[in-house]
């Protein structure tokens, strides 16, 4: 009786799959976040050596944490009913304690890191018992246990880290991010309970899709609100009303790169592929990558609109150029999760920056954003030239083609 109760938490099989407004309310924490994440990048360009690589490697480390609470309350929202009152409790609890964590951010590594690691480790180690109690004795309870004991073999390190020594704070909280996201890669293993087989897992393919594409979206919208707010608070000039146009003009090709065919179908791949839950958690890193490139490319519109033709730095390239670099990386990457190939217009893309990079050094930053908007154009050219001289092709998705395996109860 009380599994049976349990599984009303569960997702239908008839479920549309699509994201609920509940979500999209849920998103605006992350709104928050991803501009303090970026305002931390910008706060790096005047710094080098190791100044340099603490500052990078403290922000990634947080961004990291931002993601994996985001990413989980997805997958949570695709394999329970967001309609009932449980589910719908703890994501705007995760709301709450991913605001905290957005706020505390600035100042996360310094003398608010125990507040951003106690929303942190709420949310981790306390969200997964309260699922299990809603289902009962239902045997996905098993999965949130799982999910709950490892979360709490990191807590420690998280909170010796927040409460410890500062120069001992990265390298702590290096590890305990490490052992979190390892635990999802490897499945959550316990002692006689083995691991939970994520590729396994019953999921609302449609539903990941479209929460992926929302978040990159929302990415996407942080860079508009950067290059907006960046150019209204400065001194009028024609060279950053040009980066102004320059940098609008480079987030709307990173808009219809990813789009353009994998983007777009990710969604009929997730439905094709054997087994979409193994699909769907390469996507999630994938996007991880492409939320992070969207990032770094905003700070480069930053540095740039506020100084257009200022001296050449070391660290403006590696927004300016790098942002989009990666961004194309990710999208190859996407591209063989869908198509089960590589783009050949994205690899010419890559290649062009890596190769310009070294002299851009020697350039002003309004030189290297037209460098890097003028190679996205072309990308985006070769794949509107393709579109028309090729008809339109069926996501081959690479990961999950098998068929699905026999699944117990707990998947």
């Amino acid at each position: 009786m009380s599994a049976r109760h349990g599984a009303d938490l569960l997702r239908p099989p008839d479920s549309a799959g699509r994201a609920t407004f509940l979500e999209l309310f849920f998103d605006l924490a992350f709104v928050v976040a991803l501009t303090r994440v970026s305002q931390r990048f910008v706060e790096l360009n005047g710094d080098s050596g190791w100044a340099l690589v603490s500052g990078l490697g403290g922000t990634l480390l947080l961004f990291l944490a931002l993601w994996l609470i985001w990413s989980h309350t997805t997958w949570i929202t695709s394999r329970y009913e967001p309609e009932r009152s449980v589910i719908q409790a703890v994501v705007v609890a995760t709301m709450f304690a991913a605001l905290v964590m957005a706020v505390t951010l600035p100042r996360a590594t310094q003398e608010r890191a125990l507040p951003f690691v106690v929303a942190y480790l709420l949310v981790m180690v306390v969200r997964p018992l309260v699922i299990a109690l809603a289902l009962r004795g239902h045997p996905r309870r098993l999965v949130a246990f799982r999910l709950s004991a490892w979360a709490a073999l990191s807590a420690p390190i998280w909170l010796v880290g927040a409460l410890g020594p500062e120069r001992l704070r990265l390298p702590l909280w290096a590890v305990a991010v490490g052992v979190d996201y390892l635990a999802w890669i490897l499945g959550w293993p316990l002692p006689r309970l083995g691991a939970a087989a994520v590729a396994r897992w019953r999921i609302a393919g449609t539903h990941l899709a479209d929460r992926y594409q929302q978040m990159f979206l929302i990415a996407l919208g942080e860079s508009i609100l950067v290059i907006g707010v960046v150019f209204s608070g400065r001194d009028y000039s024609g060279g950053r009303a040009a980066a102004f146009t320059i940098a609008f003009v480079t987030s709307a090709l990173l808009w219809r790169i990813y789009f353009h065919r994998a983007g777009l179908l990710l969604t009929e791949a997730l439905a094709r592929a054997g087994q979409p839950a193994r699909l769907g958690t390469a996507s999630e890193r994938t996007h991880l990558l492409i939320v992070l490139s969207v990032l770094l490319a905003s700070v480069g519109y930053e540095l740039v609109i506020d100084d257009p033709f200022g001296a050449p730095r070391p660290t403006w390239l590696l927004f300016v150029v790098g942002g989009p670099a990666l961004f194309l990386v990710a999208r190859l990457r996407l591209e063989y999760e869908v198509f089960g190939r590589i783009s050949r217009s994205r690899l010419l893309g890559l290649v062009v920056l890596l190769l310009v990079t070294p002299a851009l050094t020697r350039w002003p930053p309004m030189v290297g954003l037209c460098a890097v908007a003028g190679t996205l154009a072309v990308v985006a050219v070769l794949d509107a030239l393709d579109g028309r001289r090729y008809a339109p092709q069926v996501p081959s998705p690479s990961l999950g083609r098998e068929a699905p395996e026999a699944r117990d109860f707990e998947a």
